[in-house]
């Protein structure tokens, strides 16, 4: 396998990964991952951990462009923050005692699915309906979910950003900028948990394909979430739809048909 082809598969890998994370705050893991194990036959485990890697610069930097446009809630967001972090180890943990095929296929089946959610029914709300959650309801509901989020981003790295903006919007009425904004902000950390505690139990991870990964997906994510930022909730919806089916759908046709 030449440097070169590993070069274009993290690069493809990272935009797809880069647009979710600054569009949607997206885990970037959610596409990458699918695309190290279908294209450069890495093992599930060592993909969802450079998968993970490739997330804390990139939702980083999302984050701040969010909170420089006063897009992001840090105060409510910490509750949730320290569940997630807890359970992402117990994930990690899991993982690393699960059959390679199993985090493989969900990896590959939630890139589409995702993508399917993101057109079909997406995510809109305003800021007038943040304040509808009673503290205590809002309290309660960010310890289960943050668990829940936490646990399934430290086992697969796939849909834990999203889960979260599906919290942030549907459960706790975050308006859908500020939601993306929390979102990276919190996956910043988990991200950066997730990936010490997989490269601590799995070893160390491809180099090349670590340094590739982070700095594809450190750039589109930079891209997509100044876009984002000037864009209309629809708009998001739509271009990190299109992306997730497109790359689902190419991966899934790689491993299915003849």
């Amino acid at each position: 396998m030449s440097l070169l082809y590993k070069f274009l598969i993290c690069f493809v890998a990272g935009i797809g990964a880069g647009l979710g994370t600054g569009f949607a705050g997206m885990s970037a893991a959610a596409v990458i991952s699918p695309m190290l194990i279908t294209f450069l036959h890495m093992e599930a485990y060592d993909a969802v951990g450079i998968a993970l890697a490739s997330d804390v610069l990139a939702s980083a930097i999302s984050a701040y462009t969010y909170g420089r446009n006063k897009n992001l809630d840090v105060k409510n967001g910490l509750v949730m923050m320290v569940s997630v972090l807890a359970f992402t180890l117990v994930g990690s943990w899991v993982a690393s005692r699960m059959p390679n095929s199993t985090m493989g296929s969900f990896s590959m089946f939630m890139t589409l699915l995702l993508g399917i959610k993101f057109l079909v029914r997406p995510v809109m709300t305003t800021k007038e309906r943040m304040q509808a959650v009673a503290p205590r309801k809002r309290f309660v509901q960010s310890i289960l979910c943050g668990s829940i989020i936490g646990f399934i981003c430290g086992f697969v790295g796939a849909g834990g950003g999203m889960m979260m903006l599906l919290i942030l919007t549907s459960v706790l009425g975050y308006e859908l900028k500020t939601a993306v904004g929390t979102s990276v902000f919190i996956m910043t950390f988990t991200a950066l948990l997730g990936s010490l505690s997989h490269f601590a139990i799995g070893g160390a991870p491809d180099l090349w394909a670590l340094v590739f990964c982070v700095l594809s997906t450190l750039l589109w994510a930079r891209i997509a979430a100044r876009f984002a930022n000037r864009a209309r909730p629809a708009t998001l919806n739509r271009a990190t739809g299109a992306v997730l089916v497109v790359l689902g759908g190419a991966i899934l046709a790689v491993n299915f048909l003849p």
